[in-house]
Parts: C-alpha cells; structure tokens; sequence
C-alpha cells in the first residue's frame, strides 16, 4: 500500500486514536474498549481494517489475541514517519492517560496476585516442574563474579546458592511479600546480600551494576517481556552473563489464573529474537520436559559489548 492508502486508512478518526495508542500498549479488545469507551463491535471492525491495511497486527495467545501496530514492513515505514503527526488530535493524551491506567492498574493486580499466593509459591512451583531441578541447571551457566543478580527472585530459593557464585548478590521482586519470605530465608547474616523491591522494567539498580544476571520462571509473568530485557541489558556490565528459565509455548489456559501467568511461554524463536533485540548473543538454547506436558526453555546469553545503551 502506498502512502495515500495509509492516509485514507487513518482519516478515520477512530482508527487513528487506535493506531496512536498500539503504538505505545499492547492491548487486546476488551482493553481497547475501556481506553477509547467504545463497543466491541466497533473496535474489532476497525481492528479488522487496520490488519487487513499492515499498520496492526495480533499475537495469539492461547484463547486471547493481543493486538499491537506492526514491527516490521512497509506499515511500520509509514508509522515511523508519521507517529509524531498522531499526538496532535485532540483525543490522543486522554488515550493514552486511560491506557496507562490500564497498564498500571494491571502491574498493581499482579502484584496483589503474588503478594496472595507467596505462602504457596513453592509448592506451585513444584506442580509446574516436579522433581526438575532448574536450580541446578541455571547455576550451571552462572560463572564466578564480583556480581550477581535475581531478577524476579520470588520467595529467594536461588539467593543463597548464588552467593556461591558472586560477592554481592541482588534480589529483585515487585512483590513486598515475596521479598519478606526471601530475607526470612537468608536469615540473620545478609552480608553479602541486598533485597530490592521493584518492576523489573524499571530495575533498583545501577548501570552496569552486575556481572552476571537470572530471570528464573518470569517472563511469562510480564506484560511487556522486551522491557524486563532491555533492563537486564542495562544493569549488565558489557559481556555479562544472563541465564533467562522460561516456559515453552503451550495452550493451557487454566495457568493464568492458577499461577499468574500472562503469556503461555514463549517459541523459542521468539525468546531468542526477544534476547537479540535487547542486545544480547545468545550462546545456547537447552529445552527440558517438566510436569503437564510443558517444556522449560533455558538460554544462555552475552551481554553484548557494541550494545548502545538507552538514554
């Protein structure tokens, strides 16, 4: 399509407030509905125009479909070059207000989610993988270090063991509880250890602050996975090591209201293009059989050295 087509696309009001805000959220349709107050129906007509013209596209997910401006193609050309023009209408800072209220409101049930279920987590953790042990295996990849880090480090079952490994050990979690449930386990002597409470899209700690990192079982939590990469990437000393554990892709359902989960895995395409992006190498991809007939994904990668940080 050429640009005249484009424009005739967005001259609908409708469909550019749409476009404006999948270009900053993922959202599926019922979503879309509460940010722009508008039926079902419409939104999914005009989604429908958009896909058909490449300017949006969907991820399926299981039974949900999450719908996001396109990535790549000439749609994305056009995009590039004209998103500036969208912020100008006069609906598109009430759009995205709304969206960003979507999105914090869901970071905040996750959090009160595992907050809940802390207690439980490892006993939840045990149906997904039975006798497993990742442990072992992420530990395997973790070399010797000044410093490492738990991303997403939960009720703490790495912690200790980590401190096998490097001088300073950081756990991260957004779940208060969960990190109450990780000092209780550390016990009385946390030398070597520091609990930091945080998203992991925007992580408690410094540039480059660590030489090796683990994101354990998290992904699958995240509403914007990419994000959580790019922020390891960041903390990363150039070089580092990241061990990310996550599922492959499956289509149980029930997993996201049982234990929390956003995403049903990932391809393992789509984890290593994911890794890439954020700029890392990926040095190996091993894949293990757990419980429920789902399979674990374990990369190894590098911290890229060329990588351009963000400002």
């Amino acid at each position: 399509m050429n640009a005249a087509g484009y424009f005739k696309i967005l001259a609908d009001e409708t469909r550019l407030r749409i476009v404006n805000v999948l270009l900053k959220h993922e959202l599926n349709v019922g979503e879309l509905v509460q940010v722009m107050g508008m039926s079902q129906p419409r939104i999914s007509r005009h989604l429908k125009i958009l896909a058909q013209a490449g300017l949006v596209e969907a991820r399926r997910d299981g039974l949900r479909a999450f719908y996001r401006c396109v990535v790549a193609g000439p749609g994305r050309d056009f995009l590039d070059k004209t998103a500036g023009l969208f912020a100008a209408e006069a609906e598109a800072g009430r759009d995205i207000a709304a969206a960003e209220r979507l999105v914090a409101e869901r970071a905040r049930a996750a959090r009160r989610f595992f907050d809940s279920i802390a207690g439980d987590w490892n006993g939840l953790s045990r149906e997904v993988l039975g006798g497993f042990d990742l442990a072992s295996e992420i530990l395997g990849r973790v070399p010797s270090c000044g410093a490492a880090a738990d991303l997403g480090c939960g009720p703490g079952d790495l912690l200790a063991r980590l401190r096998d490994r490097a001088g300073l050990v950081v756990g991260v979690d957004s779940s208060s509880r969960m990190l109450e449930m990780a000092a209780a386990r550390l016990g009385a002597d946390k030398s070597g250890f520091s609990l930091r409470i945080g998203d992991l899209s925007h992580l408690p700690l410094r540039d480059q602050e660590v030489d090796c990192a683990v994101m354990s079982m998290v992904l699958h939590h995240l509403f914007i996975p990419r994000a959580a990469l790019d922020e390891a990437a960041r903390v990363l000393r150039p070089g580092g090591t990241l061990v990310v554990a996550d599922l492959d892709k499956h289509e149980l359902e029930d997993m996201r209201s049982q234990y929390g989960d956003h995403r049903l895995g990932f391809e393992r395409a789509e984890l290593v293009g994911l890794l890439q992006g954020a700029g890392f190498q990926v040095r190996d991809v091993s894949e293990f059989s757990v419980n429920k007939g789902l399979r674990v994904l374990l990369c190894e990668a590098e911290r890229s050295r060329g990588r351009a940080d963000r400002p």
